[in-house]
């Protein structure tokens, strides 16, 4: 039986950060990871070329069952933190709106940057890698398809069920079951909303469509585009809401944010242009034709009552639509809920019933808003966890 240090299962973000932080303590630490390859959610992130952190993180932006959580981590390993790290290896990147940083060019130098950090620290990385059996005494044993381990530390940085193409899987909740650790209930989270309803029928022709919008469900919104796809609606501000939705909620959205449509609608009253006409000048022509006729049609502002002026701009700025489901974790860029925090020390990411027993990433109940925000929740606590194991 092979004896090390540290064993971590998962070689994205967070453990390869934790990795990292150990062996830079002298600990000797093996990664193994199930894919043929490391960091596939890093190298696939903004388009290949991951938004890596955000310029303003604070737990604000990040959704638990316990919100101060994360507010250990965050502040002893900050997005300024990571961004010394990037600069060092002179990884040119940029500022894209809402504080998000993105690689200049591809998310490869991450990886190639996290990587370099492991081979500095004397990390063993072996991809292919399949746990089958975990015992814990006195440390932990572990059987894999083609040798036996122990350590007196384990990590678990799996991730959440989010893209299983890149091989998103349930061990790490699995692992928590075995230990007796609570779970909070997981689903999709930045994902497209679906809609079967009549109402949104007429709607799906409209594909591609973007529209600047505020969104808002269960006392959260979000200011951001919105776009029309074949089953329902995408784009950032219903990515960002949809963490927040639950099944039968409906969503609100404005789809004038920026301007009183009121005002604009009683001043045109008079006027013998259509409302479409009027509206066409803040709202793409064919989205409004056809949200119009699903409320009677057009006709010229001098036929519309003052109350008939009134409802409409109360319907653009308060669209309410109540979505079928999501696109699910095929097209979810994270996973809501994970690992009971109140399981874990918020200082190590130790597992209270299960010394030696660690969690990290996106496996933990912390899910960060979109723009970089969950991969900055992997930097911190895996540099938390591997500050101690």
């Amino acid at each position: 039986m092979n004896q090390t240090d540290v064993i971590i299962f998962g070689a994205g973000a967070a453990g390869l950060m934790c990795a990292i932080e150990a062996g830079k303590r002298g600990r000797r630490v093996l990664v193994l990871e199930h894919n043929s390859s490391v960091g596939e959610k890093i190298r696939i992130s903004g388009g290949g070329r991951c938004n890596f952190t955000n310029l303003y993180v604070s737990p604000a932006h990040y959704i638990s069952q316990n919100l101060h959580f994360s507010k250990s981590a965050l502040v002893r390993y900050s997005q300024t933190d990571f961004i010394s790290l990037v600069q060092k290896y002179n990884i040119p990147y940029h500022e894209r709106q809402h504080g998000q940083l993105f690689c200049d060019g591809s998310a490869e130098q991450l990886i190639r940057m996290l990587l370099e950090e492991c081979r500095m620290a004397h990390v063993q990385i072996n991809t292919g890698t399949h746990i089958t059996k975990i015992m814990k005494q006195d440390g932990f044993q572990l059987t894999t398809n083609s040798q036996q381990l122990a350590s007196s530390s384990l990590v678990i940085a799996t991730g959440g069920l989010s893209i299983p193409k890149l091989g998103a899987t349930s061990f790490g909740f699995k692992i928590a079951e075995q230990f007796g650790i609570n779970i909070i209930p997981l689903k999709p989270g930045l994902v497209p909303l679906k809609f079967n309803s009549k109402d949104f029928e007429a709607f799906r022709d409209l594909s591609g469509v973007s529209i600047e919008a505020e969104v808002a469900c269960n006392g959260m919104s979000f200011k951001e585009n919105i776009l029309l796809t074949h089953r329902g609606l995408s784009g950032p501000a219903i990515l960002q809401i949809s963490s927040y939705w639950n099944e039968g909620d409906s969503v609100s959205v404005n789809l004038l944010p920026s301007i009183d449509v009121l005002n604009v609608l009683i001043e045109n009253h008079q006027s013998k242009k259509h409302l479409a006409t009027i509206l066409e000048q803040f709202l793409p022509s064919r989205f409004i034709r056809t949200w119009l006729y699903q409320r009677g049609g057009s006709k010229p502002m001098n036929q519309y009552s003052l109350s008939d002026l009134r409802a409409t701009a109360k319907a653009l700025t308060s669209w309410q639509l109540t979505p079928t489901g999501t696109e699910g974790y095929e097209k979810a860029e994270v996973t809501v809920g994970g690992i009971d925090t109140n399981e874990l020390s918020s200082k190590t990411m130790e597992a209270k019933k299960a010394p030696g027993l660690y969690f990290i990433g996106e496996v933990v109940d912390v899910t960060g808003w979109l723009g970089g925000y969950n991969f900055q929740w992997a930097w911190s606590s895996g540099w938390a966890a591997g500050q101690v194991v």
